[in-house]
């Protein structure tokens, strides 16, 4: 008999078999493959077999009973090596989801990671999620974050970027992250304000679903009875798929997912592979909250002990400032009367002295010490009074105009010029107007060497925030920043003030009253003082 097929010769030539292409030239002198690779499937050997079988000869029904058992396995084999391909595509592509959920304690890369897995080709290939998430502070299901296409068109663009680029699911993430995280937030940012459901109204399908802790696909959404025809308008499809994000028997949270676009059906597979991979995104969303809630109450334990430490610290200065503040009370209580009646016998031989007396000038230096000597100790004086402010409201505006008129003499016996800004509309400060008037005429009338250049002196006054400023500068007087903070210390001293307490007392006071009070020097700008006065109680 001859035969059409080629299945009977040990060796064959290129273009001798129909089915043998330029790549396949081993099976030219392999028979036992190429009867199985490509004979099987011939329509040549069929017409074979088919003519073996009408041949009368017994074994032709045979041989076609097995050559078409052997073709089913052989097409079965190949459906489950299919279906071995896909699982394995989605086992890699959970264990890459996987790794990045496991691995990251950020919220917004989870969150960006999720979605992506969700609506991604290489994902579940979804057109569109929503994810809601819970408030546990106001007991709501709340909208948060959505993704996908509104329209064909957009869709279609976000398509052809994705093919074209041909990223992974972390890279995919990231740039979603990085790119556009923001705007589709916004972008849905009207149907996100609007998904917001109390969690204990039980009648609406999310908290159903919530509570069932089970996927639920919801058709006909709007002639479903259970759901709001108002909710099926808002999604704008009759199809959707509601996934519960629960973790430990804690709600964390909801993802809606649909096919606005292509229309595709969701099928009981992509329900039961969105069930596996909600788990993790549940779990990885709640760690990345509570590692986000840990960072804020670290944060804030972080600054309350900063603060506790600044304010051992303050005690700890307030109690030697009070130390040597008794102390240097003491002293000058125990001098004061002597150098009083000092002061005064010598004030009194001065009036009965004439002008030509060669004693006059002797005199005249002992009144002049003898008012210095009392000088300083008016401020050692009011150094220990310090301590202990009286507060109340003040208008900042009159207490400046208050200073400056004190002072009036004393900067115009320097040759000084002053003028003052007065803030608009500003309310009255919560202070010790005794003290911060006395900070004031103080710092106006400090003795800092000059510098030869123009003596003015200007003082602003204005609100900032829950506060009002006291800013002045002063032309007339610079001195390094270094010397300048040493005689903002009470009791230093330095090469050009001596050990004056002028406006270390001045800090000190202002301190007991949690007022700041900065001093910077700035060279061919002068001196700028700073005050930043309280209005409110509570910020003291």
């Amino acid at each position: 008999m001859d035969w059409e097929c080629c299945w009977d010769r040990d060796v064959v030539a290129l273009g001798d078999c129909p089915n043998i292409r330029e790549g396949d030239e081993d099976l030219l002198e392999s028979p036992r493959r190429r009867i199985l690779e490509k004979c099987c499937d011939c329509p040549n050997f069929r017409r074979d077999l088919e003519r073996f079988q009408t041949s009368g000869h017994p074994l032709g029904p045979v041989f076609s009973l097995i050559h078409d058992e052997y073709r089913r396995q052989k097409i079965h084999i190949q459906s489950l090596l299919s279906f071995l391909d896909s699982k394995s595509l989605e086992i890699r592509f959970f264990h890459e989801l996987g790794s990045v959920l496991q691995s990251s304690v950020d919220l917004e890369e989870v969150l960006s990671v999720a979605l992506t897995a969700i609506t991604a080709g290489r994902g579940f290939g979804m057109n569109r999620a929503f994810l809601l998430m819970t408030d546990h502070q106001r007991d709501h299901l709340q909208g948060y974050l959505a993704i996908g296409p509104r329209n064909f068109e957009e869709a279609h663009q976000v398509w052809d970027e994705i093919a074209s680029n041909d990223m992974d699911l972390q890279t995919l993430a990231q740039s979603f992250r990085k790119n556009k995280l923001s705007a589709e937030r916004a972008k849905f940012h009207d149907i996100l304000e609007q998904i917001s459901v109390p969690l204990a109204n039980t009648d609406h399908i999310l908290i159903k679903a919530l509570d069932g802790k089970q996927p639920l696909l919801i058709e006909d959404a709007y002639h479903h009875p259970d759901v709001d025809p108002a909710f099926a308008r808002l999604l704008g499809v009759d199809t959707f798929l509601l996934m519960p994000l629960v973790s430990r028997n804690r709600r964390v949270g909801m993802i809606i997912a649909d096919n606005c676009i292509t229309h595709r059906r969701i099928t009981a597979e992509d329900m039961h592979s969105l069930e596996t991979f909600t788990f993790p995104v549940a779990f990885a969303i709640e760690r990345a909250s509570l590692y986000e809630r840990l960072q804020e109450e670290l944060n804030r334990v972080t600054e309350a002990h900063t603060k506790l430490k600044e304010q051992q610290e303050l005690i700890v200065r307030m109690e030697k400032m009070a130390l040597v503040g008794r102390i240097t009370s003491s002293i000058a209580h125990s001098i004061r009367n002597p150098l009083m009646i000092i002061g005064g016998f010598a004030r009194s031989m001065l009036k009965n002295t004439p002008a030509g007396d060669p004693k006059r000038n002797f005199i005249e230096s002992i009144v002049s010490e003898a008012r210095q000597l009392e000088g300083v100790l008016d401020e050692i004086l009011n150094y220990s009074d310090s301590l202990y402010p009286t507060k109340d409201f003040w208008d900042v505006n009159q207490l400046v105009e208050t200073a400056l008129r004190d002072s009036a003499d004393a900067l115009h016996a320097r040759g000084y010029e002053s003028t003052f800004s007065a803030g608009s509309e500003l309310p009255p400060a919560y202070i010790d107007f005794k003290q911060v008037s006395y900070c004031l005429r103080t710092i106006i009338q400090c003795d800092l060497n000059g510098t030869g250049r123009r003596r003015v002196m200007h003082i602003r006054t204005h609100r900032e925030g829950d506060a009002i400023v006291i800013r002045i500068q002063d032309h007339g007087r610079y001195l390094p920043q270094a010397e300048l903070d040493t005689i903002m210390m009470p009791f230093s001293s330095t090469q050009e003030m001596g050990a004056s307490l002028g406006l270390a007392l001045c800090k000190t006071m202002l301190e007991k009253q949690g007022i700041p009070l900065n001093a910077q020097s700035v060279p061919e700008n002068g001196i700028f003082f700073t005050i930043v006065l309280p209005i409110r109680k509570e910020e003291q």
